[in-house]
């Protein structure tokens, strides 16, 4: 059928033509739904889909102008927004309670692990009371605030390879003190 066919067609229908939208139906429903089965990926939601449109065509066809562009171009766009709009309406399908993720947070320690994490931070703490003050807050710095040596080297005023020196021997003090 020739474009000028669809535009006649169209404008019969803005007027109430039954038989018209017959004819429309008939002539432009192939491609229409199509677009619905392509853009939808089911044909039973698209059959549904197509019944629609053509019910928007039947209440829009006063708003078609020919003159701004082809009835076939008229028609796929509602046909394609129609279908859009029907796939972001659907409501996201649940998941079997079987496929749902763990909501569990398996980074929160258990009392048993909480109480083993306690023991040990405060034997931590007993083994750090026995370094040097200074020593002990450059282990703090490189190992727990992740200060460079370097950085430390700068913040303590001393060499590089003494902050390397006195990092070494009170990371052996603290595997003596921890091991007893």
């Amino acid at each position: 059928m020739q474009s000028n066919d669809v535009a006649n067609l169209i404008s019969r229908v803005a007027m109430g033509d039954r038989a018209a939208f017959s004819a429309l139906y008939k002539a432009t429903s192939p491609k229409l739904f199509g677009i619905c089965v392509r853009i939808l990926k089911n044909r039973a939601e698209a059959e549904e889909a197509l019944q629609e449109i053509y019910i928007k065509v039947w209440q829009r066809a006063s708003t078609f102008a020919s003159a701004s562009g082809t009835p076939s171009t008229w028609l796929a766009t509602i046909a394609r927004n129609h279908a859009i709009d029907t796939i972001r309406a659907r409501k996201p399908v649940a998941e079997p309670v079987e496929e749902a993720f763990d909501l569990s947070d398996d980074s929160t320690p258990t009392p048993e692990q909480q109480a083993v994490l306690t023991d040990e931070g405060r034997r931590i703490d007993h083994c750090m009371g026995n370094l040097d003050a200074v020593h002990a807050k450059a282990v703090r710095s490189a190992y727990v605030d992740g200060v460079s040596y370097l950085e430390l080297a700068e913040e303590l005023k001393v060499p590089l390879n003494t902050v390397r020196t006195w990092l070494r021997r009170s990371l052996l003090k603290l595997r003596e003190c921890l091991q007893r």
